[in-house]
């Protein structure tokens, strides 16, 4: 029953998101903001929303170990289970200069969270400041440089502002009482299993939460348009760490959990390199990539149950 439930509210996450994100499109659209702008916002914030509505809400129910434990985890799969699976069905031959740039700063982001470690520094309303001054300086830099996916936003209907308005509220609402079925269900397999909220959060929360973009990345394979898919997993690692957590700051105080300091951290900082060797000196995610890719999340997910 409690993995039906956790279900639930895993479906319930994905509607919410998509209504949402359907509905900020049209309303930007009838305000004339610019496509660019709304491009920022949906690649880089739209995919994430399930993630952060989990977040906010562990904080919120004083289980902040699960909300670290999803970013950390996510973003592990983010690189080498959905661009693993994405590189195996089509290779990526090429990247572009923006996405090396996000290269750099998920290396510096994978270092950032050992330093935060080792200091024993929280994760408080100082970080989520400026980890959101950095999130806009970049989402800003972004938009004025126009090296966005824009296919998405374009594909968007625009709807009569009644309907509009009705997809915004009804996304949040199917948020909120998803994110409360899927934590609520996640926090009990953890204490029927006897199983570490933290290894929860970096498994079963996280893997969950990247199921949208998992089918996103399959998708992008298909169509043969894999460099949007690098350039949108690598935006959303940046996103998870400076908006998932800075947001989730301003709700409480929190660190990371020892659990994930000995060793998830390490393995987010190995798959951040293992991908930047193929983006920075082969300049290409070839099938190996993604072979060794699926390979290491097996046993990475082996590993925290063994």
């Amino acid at each position: 029953m409690v993995f039906l439930t956790l279900f639930l509210g895993l479906i319930l996450l994905i509607i919410g998101a998509e209504s949402i994100i359907r509905g900020s499109v049209s309303l930007a659209k009838q305000l004339n903001v610019s496509l660019f702008a709304i491009g920022v916002v949906v690649v880089g914030a739209g995919t994430s929303l399930p993630e952060l509505a989990n977040c906010v809400r562990t904080v919120v129910m004083n289980h902040p170990d699960i909300a670290v434990g999803a970013v950390v985890g996510s973003n592990i799969a983010n690189i080498i289970l959905i661009m693993g699976a994405t590189a195996l069905l089509c290779p990526v031959e090429s990247v572009t200069r923006e996405q090396v740039n996000q290269t750099f700063i998920n290396i510096f982001i994978a270092l950032a969270f050992i330093v935060f470690s080792f200091l024993s520094l929280v994760f408080n309303f100082l970080f989520g400041f400026i980890a959101l001054i950095l999130l806009t300086l970049i989402m800003t830099f972004q938009m004025k440089s126009k090296k966005v996916n824009l296919s998405d936003v374009q594909d968007q209907k625009s709807y009569s502002l009644l309907i509009t308005i009705f997809l915004i509220i009804f996304g949040i609402i199917l948020l909120i009482f998803g994110s409360r079925y899927f934590i609520q269900s996640a926090i009990e397999i953890a204490q029927q299993f006897n199983i570490s909220e933290s290894i929860i959060g970096v498994s079963l929360v996280a893997f969950g939460t990247s199921l949208p973009e998992l089918v996103v990345g399959i998708f992008s394979a298909f169509k043969r348009r894999v460099d949007f898919a690098l350039g949108n997993v690598l935006g959303s690692n940046i996103y998870n760490v400076l908006g998932i957590l800075g947001i989730s700051s301003f709700f409480g105080t929190f660190s990371i959990p020892e659990i994930l300091a000995s060793y998830d951290i390490y393995v987010m900082l190995v798959t951040v390199l293992f991908i930047s060797f193929f983006i920075l000196l082969l300049k290409k995610l070839n099938r190996v990539f993604g072979l060794i890719s699926i390979t290491g999340y097996i046993y990475y997910i082996y590993s925290l149950y063994i």
